[in-house]
């Protein structure tokens, strides 16, 4: 393993993509991916034991959703962005080595953590603009892909890494969009899969692969969704949505409502997947933000 780095970014002009595409990063990430999504199909949230690691990561993230009660909203006159954001942002900032140190084993050492505080730090929105977006939801997957590198999870954690810590990873950020009034970084409005999410879209529909009972037009009806929102990835992101959008659900989310006519969870979550690539870690506005160092490498694969 070379010698752990401070991660910084190097995907800094649109000229720069080819090399992110063609680079370690890429491949890791891409292959860390599918591995949790073969690791979940077929598998329910309940579906797994976690490990003493998987559990400490869990517990890390219900130490920052305790965060937001210490810092309330403000009272403010415009509607979105509410600036408390930024005292939290700063508290992650300033503790978040601190906190990550004591959910790590010491088989971790100090210059790793610091490689890897970065990644955590960025996975739960800007506090300049108040937004979160799939590219934070990608530095959180960079982070998991981090800590797997560095053997803090096995492959048979990976069940658990998707249904225990990503699923409470989304209760924490879709907390964290409600009471800090967050807007969407970069969101292509109702042509857009999700203001805010992507990956639970597609390891949620890994997870409906040949389910004995729900169609890929379950998720229109709300009584399936509510019953399910819990055991469910996909579910628990259709009823996020239903909470906080108003209107048919085939104007305000027409690119799920499209996905409910394919034939079958599987061709749902191999579209995704390719979907995933081509509107998030191709684009530029989403890659330039990306952090590497020497686990998640820029050099060539």
């Amino acid at each position: 393993m070379a010698n752990f780095v401070v991660p910084a970014r190097k995907i800094l002009q649109p000229t720069d993509m080819p090399a992110w595409q063609s680079s370690k990063a890429y491949k890791d990430y891409m292959r860390f991916l599918l591995d949790l999504n073969q690791s979940v199909t077929g598998k329910d949230n309940f579906n797994c034991s976690p490990s003493e690691n998987v559990s400490r990561i869990v517990q890390l993230l219900e130490t920052l959703d305790k965060w937001i009660d210490d810092v309330p909203p403000l009272q403010q006159a415009q509607r979105f962005g509410n600036q408390a954001f930024r005292t939290y942002h700063t508290r992650l900032t300033e503790r978040a080595g601190g906190i990550l140190r004591l959910a790590l084993p010491d088989s971790v050492d100090a210059a790793a953590l610091e490689e890897v505080v970065p990644y955590l730090v960025d996975s739960f929105g800007n506090s300049t603009r108040i937004d979160y977006g799939t590219g934070h939801e990608a530095n959180f997957i960079m982070f998991l892909c981090c800590l797997s590198k560095l053997g803090v999870f096995q492959k048979s954690d990976f069940p658990a890494v998707v249904v225990l810590i990503f699923k409470r990873y989304l209760e924490l950020c879709r907390r964290l969009q409600l009471t800090y009034r967050m807007e969407p970084a970069g969101s292509h409005g109702v042509w857009s899969l999700d203001d805010f999410q992507f990956v639970p879209f597609i390891w949620g529909s890994a997870q409906l692969i040949d389910h004995p009972i729900y169609d890929t037009r379950s998720f229109l009806e709300d009584t399936i969704v509510a019953r399910t929102k819990d055991d469910l990835l996909w579910m628990g992101a259709i009823d996020f949505i239903n909470k906080v959008k108003t209107g048919p659900f085939a104007e305000h989310s027409n690119q799920l409502w499209n996905i409910s006519g394919v034939a079958s969870w599987s061709k749902i979550n191999s579209g995704l997947i390719k979907k995933y690539e081509a509107e998030v870690l191709q684009k530029f506005p989403v890659a330039q933000h990306f952090l590497f160092g020497s686990l998640l490498s820029f050099e060539a694969a």
